[in-house]
């Protein structure tokens, strides 16, 4: 169960960890466009089909974790990048 309804923010930074077999996986902070507070969440938390991943300056869609109120869960990209600009 989330905490609170759906909030509107922006991707501002992407923090390599180290983890993964390619070692690229990392964690993303989202500032609220509401209350301008900043959350972090992982690529478990992209809500969509195919490959997870989000890039800075992303608008996005989220829930704040009602267990951990810093974390952001079920991320939703609203601005979909063009599949050339995006994988080109």
């Amino acid at each position: 169960m989330s905490g609170g309804g759906p909030r509107q923010g922006t991707i501002v930074d992407r923090r390599p960890s180290g983890g993964g077999p390619s070692g690229a996986l990392g964690s993303y902070i989202i500032r609220d466009d509401e209350d301008k507070r900043y959350y972090g969440f992982d690529y478990r938390q992209i809500v969509t089909e195919g490959f997870r991943t989000v890039r800075t300056g992303e608008r996005v869609r989220f829930h704040v974790s009602a267990e951990s109120p810093d974390r952001a869960e079920f991320v939703i990209r609203l601005d979909q990048p063009e599949a050339a600009e995006y994988y080109g």
